[in-house]
C-alpha cells in the first residue's frame, strides 16, 4: 500500500512540471550551493539585456542566488522559454505576460501558459516610433512605407498592429500581413542598421528610453521619434488596460521636443517552482540596492516599491510577496 501511494505522489509531482516544462526550480534543497537561474532577457541592442545583464551579475555577486543572462527574442518568446523550462526567470512586457496567463490575444491560438509568478514590475516601456526621415511626421505618415515592427515572437509586433489600428492601417490579408505598410520584422539593433542604411522608412522599438539601438543610430544620423496625439491613444486606452500615455523628454536624444506616446511596464517574471529564498534574494538584491546602481545601469533610477507591487494581472511569486509584505505593500 506505501509504494503504492508513493507512485500515485511519484505520478502527481511529473504531472505538475509537464504542464509547464521540467527544467531547474532554482531550489539549493537547503544546501550551501547557491541555486542556478537561468535569466532570458532581450536582443544585445534593448535595455531588457543591459539591465538584466546588470541585474544578474550584482545578484550573483552579493545575494547567494547564480543568475545567468541570456539573450532573448521578445516578450512572447520568452514566456515560451519557461514554459519549455529553458529558463528560470524571464523579462516581459504587461501586456504579453497577461495575454499569456489568459491564454488570450496572441496566446489564444496556443494556449494560457500560466507556470509563472511576478517578481517585480520594473520601468515602464515606451513605444517609440523611430526614423530618420524628417518628412514622417505622424502615424498616418507610415502608409505604404517600409516599417520594422519587431523581431517575430516580440511583443513589439502587437504594440505595432495596435497603434497601426487606431490609425486605421493595421489591415492585414488572410496570411497576417499588414497590406498598407510594407512590413518587416526585426530585431533592434537591426531595424537601426536597416534605418541608418536607408534600407527601412522607420521601426517600431518598444523599450526603455533611452535604447542602446536609437543611442547608437543617433551617433550617425538625426533621429526622430514620431508623436501620437491625444484622440488616437484615447482609442489605445479604450481598447487595453495595460497602455499608460507617456512622455519621453527631448533630452533622452537630443530632439528637437518631448514626444508623446503609450508605454507597458516591464516585468520580470519567474518559473513557479522556482524556490521561495531564491526569488526572496533576487527581489531585496534588486530594490536594496537601486539607489546605489544607479551610475552601473540608469534604469535603476525608475524603480520604485510601489511600482514594483502594482502588477494585478498575474500573482506574484511567494518569494516576491514575502519581501513586499515586508516592506508594507501587499501584493496579489
Amino acid at each position: 500500500m506505501k509504494k503504492f501511494f508513493a507512485l500515485i505522489l511519484a505520478l502527481v509531482m511529473a504531472l505538475s512540471l509537464v504542464a509547464c516544462g521540467g527544467g531547474s526550480n532554482g531550489d539549493n534543497g537547503g544546501s550551501d550551493v547557491k541555486a542556478k537561474l537561468r535569466f532570458v532577457t532581450g536582443g544585445e541592442s534593448g535595455t531588457y539585456y543591459a539591465f538584466g545583464s546588470v541585474i544578474a551579475q550584482h545578484a550573483t555577486n552579493n545575494a547567494g542566488v547564480d543568475v545567468v543572462g541570456l539573450v532573448g527574442n521578445g516578450s512572447q518568446s520568452n514566456v515560451q522559454e519557461l514554459q519549455d523550462g529553458n529558463a528560470e526567470m524571464a523579462f516581459c512586457q504587461s501586456d504579453v505576460m497577461a495575454y499569456a496567463y489568459n491564454g488570450t490575444n496572441i496566446f489564444e491560438e496556443h494556449g494560457k501558459v500560466d507556470c509563472f509568478s511576478t517578481v517585480p514590475a520594473l520601468y515602464m516601456e515606451q513605444v517609440q516610433i523611430v526614423t530618420v526621415d524628417p518628412t514622417i511626421k505622424t502615424v498616418a505618415d507610415l502608409e505604404g512605407k517600409k516599417v520594422s515592427v519587431g523581431a517575430a515572437g516580440s511583443g513589439v509586433y502587437f504594440n505595432a498592429k495596435d497603434i497601426l489600428t487606431a490609425y486605421g492601417l493595421g489591415d492585414v490579408n488572410e496570411n497576417d500581413e499588414f497590406t498598407q505598410i510594407n512590413a518587416t520584422y526585426q530585431s533592434f539593433g537591426d531595424s537601426a542598421n536597416d534605418l541608418k542604411d536607408g534600407k527601412i522608412d522607420a521601426a517600431f522599438i518598444v523599450a526603455g528610453a533611452p535604447t542602446t539601438a536609437v543611442t547608437d543610430l543617433a551617433t550617425t544620423k538625426d533621429v526622430h521619434l514620431v508623436s501620437l496625439d491625444d484622440e488616437h491613444i484615447a482609442k489605445l486606452l479604450e481598447t487595453s488596460d495595460y497602455y499608460t500615455k507617456t512622455v519621453i523628454p527631448k533630452d533622452v536624444y537630443g530632439l528637437d521636443e518631448d514626444v508623446t506616446t503609450v508605454a507597458v511596464a516591464a516585468v520580470i517574471l519567474a518559473r513557479n517552482d522556482v524556490s521561495e529564498d531564491a526569488i526572496y534574494a533576487l527581489t531585496a538584491d534588486i530594490f536594496d540596492n537601486a539607489a546605489d546602481l544607479v551610475s552601473s545601469h540608469a534604469k535603476y533610477g525608475e524603480l520604485s516599491l510601489e511600482f514594483g507591487s502594482s502588477i494585478t494581472s498575474v500573482p506574484y511569486h511567494p518569494g516576491a510577496a514575502k519581501y513586499f509584505a515586508e516592506k508594507g505593500f501587499t501584493v496579489q
